[in-house]
């Protein structure tokens, strides 16, 4: 993803995106991770989106200085696993190791942040899984596979052919969280859809899904607010 500074202003970081729907330029400035995102018509010049983001610099300023404050992971920083911190501590290990409340991993700053995002992504795969296969079985339903994704507008989806997608920053959130959205996903199995009908599946199979829903509503936000990318 290609990010453009904000001339005059190269502390803003646009992404650009066209849309053959779009009829004019449009700024979405992100609750989740304060990404700023510039929508422009499919054959509009850059050259004027970016005069039209420049004039709108303080009110960029201002939404920016209400979202999430983004964090990047780093040695003696910590990290969300399981729904509690962990301090980052480099040791003499080959791949990063939970060790109580540590998360020990290899010498080298520069290639933390991928060693990290790609334990996190085996961890969340190895969860889903099973939560996925236990739910299904206890559904009656078969899924086709699942994969993982770092979306920003949902933590998971299903697909009309029975594959179902889920966000792998769940791992960091707590166990009954990321079990919550796996049965959240196996109910639409059998109800493609968010009638009562559907939501009596989801308490079926998880039938204190009303608090975990909440918590990923309120808290769901700081599980976006580490950042990966180099």
């Amino acid at each position: 993803m290609t990010r453009h500074p904000l001339p005059d202003a190269p502390e803003i970081a646009l992404v650009l995106r066209r849309s053959a729907r779009a009829r004019r330029f449009s700024l979405r400035v992100s609750r989740i991770d304060g990404q700023v995102t510039l929508t422009l018509p499919a054959h509009a010049r850059e050259a004027e989106a970016l005069a039209f983001a420049r004039s709108q610099t303080e009110w960029l300023r201002r939404a920016l200085a209400q979202s999430p404050a983004s964090e990047r992971p780093a040695p003696g920083g910590s990290i969300l696993f399981e729904g509690a911190r962990r301090q980052i501590v480099e040791g003499a290990v080959r791949a990063p190791r939970l060790d109580g409340a540590q998360l020990i991993v290899p010498p080298g700053a520069d290639r933390l942040a991928a060693r990290l995002e790609a334990f996190l992504k085996v961890c969340a795969r190895q969860r889903l899984q099973a939560a996925t296969e236990g739910y299904a079985a206890q559904l009656g339903r078969p899924f086709r596979r699942i994969t993982l994704r770092d979306t920003r507008s949902r933590w998971g989806s299903c697909a009309q052919d029975g594959s179902l997608s889920y966000n792998w920053r769940l791992i960091m959130a707590p166990p009954c969280v990321l079990d919550y959205v796996a049965a959240h996903e196996v109910a639409h199995l059998e109800q493609m859809n968010h009638s009562p009908a559907f939501w009596a599946v989801v308490a079926g199979l998880r039938p204190g899904y009303a608090a975990e829903r909440a918590w990923l509503k309120r808290h769901g936000s700081a599980l976006h607010a580490m950042r990966f990318d180099r």
